[in-house]
């Protein structure tokens, strides 16, 4: 029924460490009408994801390889907050169409949305716009982060913050998930990679992120005076 041997399942009963490939286990489970985990519990132990690493959904290894329906989807399903802690947060104008209408139905609807962006002027910027050599220049990008927010800065809900000390780590929250990006030395963002979490508890990934995103939202210089 599943197109082995019958020694290759001989050799299974014989050998409850021994299990088939994971296709073939999910033939065998369907075949006998069984739970997968009830005839293969090592193996079924093995995948599942136990402590901190519970809280991570996907890894993907350039953050461009995040699909930008994703992005879509945890931006429209957000109703509590939504936090844009990159340092330029440029590309997220690029790829989602109306956001700034979108943003605003959010915060009109009670949602918080914040932004917290690197300062254009400062010498931290200075120095990333040497290392990355690119026509499009980091303090440009914040900019347009800026030219784009001052839509919004008459709105209840929406607030915007510079600072620095985020510049090798940009992490976007909504609700209880969450993208992370740890930059990669002299790479551009969308080159270095990204985490999708889902907060399971105290304590774990989601909550040290968070963290290290509202000390710096406290200690944060207001966009807007």
């Amino acid at each position: 029924m599943v197109g082995v041997s019958t020694k290759t399942a001989e050799r299974w009963l014989k050998d409850p460490g021994r299990a088939p490939h994971p296709d073939t286990r999910s033939a065998v489970a369907k075949a006998l009408g069984a739970d997968e985990g009830m005839l293969w519990p090592r193996a079924a132990k093995s995948v599942v994801k136990t402590g901190a690493s519970r809280e991570i959904i996907q890894a993907y290894p350039y953050r461009n390889a995040c699909p930008t329906a994703v992005w879509g989807q945890l931006i429209d399903a957000a109703s509590h907050s939504i936090t844009f802690a990159g340092y330029t947060n440029y590309f997220v104008w690029q790829e989602q169409p109306r956001l700034i209408d979108r943003l605003a139905a959010k915060a009109a609807a009670g949602c918080n949305v914040r932004f917290l962006v690197g300062d254009p002027e400062s010498d931290v910027t200075r120095r990333r716009e040497e290392i990355e050599g690119v026509p499009l220049t980091v303090s440009t990008r914040i900019r347009i982060t800026l030219d784009a927010l001052s839509k919004l800065k008459h709105l209840d809900g929406v607030d915007a913050r510079f600072s620095d000390e985020h510049i090798a780590l940009s992490v976007f929250s909504f609700d209880s998930e969450m993208l992370v990006t740890p930059h990669l030395s002299s790479l551009l963002g969308h080159e270095s990679p990204m985490l999708h979490l889902h907060r399971m508890g105290d304590d774990g990934l989601y909550d040290r992120f968070a963290g290290h995103v509202s000390a710096l939202w406290e200690g944060g210089r207001p966009v807007w005076e």
